[in-house]
């Protein structure tokens, strides 16, 4: 199947501390670049929290390039999900075929039924009674910037769902 593809999938904390980063082909030894995206994503996200009264679907946050675009969603709880998509598909990538002109169409609402999903799961990892989203911030305000983030999410489900929906989804498929 050849048209956009998602590439990473991005879930950062209300005090954008990285929860979870997952990565697909033929993207899954690209972590610092794509935890670098993701990172520059969380300045525009607080512009437009600032400039606009913006709903939960952000859209799209930013072109990085012909082929990698970003797009995002804020929770009511403020965290954050940022999709970034391969606009020419895994397949042209990982043929080694040359880059095409990027498939037009690719609409911000192509994007929701993901962002549902996600959503979806990442409410039901904190309706587990074994996961705690305290371990998952950092520690205080004041030792923050002194200590790491808090631990990624670990929950096997959790994971397992995202690359399900990282893997299936395609321009106009429901999740």
């Amino acid at each position: 199947m050849t048209g956009p593809r998602i590439a990473c999938i991005g879930v950062i904390g209300k005090t954008d501390n990285p929860l979870h980063i997952s990565l697909f082909p033929p993207y899954t030894d690209s972590t610092i670049e794509f935890s670098f995206m993701l990172n520059s994503c969380l300045d525009i996200i607080e512009i437009r929290r600032k400039q606009t009264s913006i709903d939960q679907d952000l859209g799209l946050l930013h072109a990085i390039d012909e082929r990698l675009a970003a797009y995002g969603w804020l929770t009511t709880t403020g965290v954050k999900f940022l999709i970034i998509v391969d606009q020419f598909g895994r397949e042209s990538v990982s043929a080694g075929k040359p880059a095409g002109p990027a498939v037009s169409g690719l609409r911000d609402s192509d994007l929701k039924p993901a962002f549902r999903a996600l959503q979806s799961a990442y409410i039901q990892l904190l309706q587990n009674p074994f996961y705690s989203p305290d371990e998952h911030a950092p520690i205080s305000e004041t030792t923050a910037a002194a200590t790491t983030a808090g631990q990624p999410i670990s929950n096997p489900k959790f994971i397992a769902d995202l690359q399900r929906i990282g893997q299936t989804w395609a321009p106009g498929v429901a999740m």
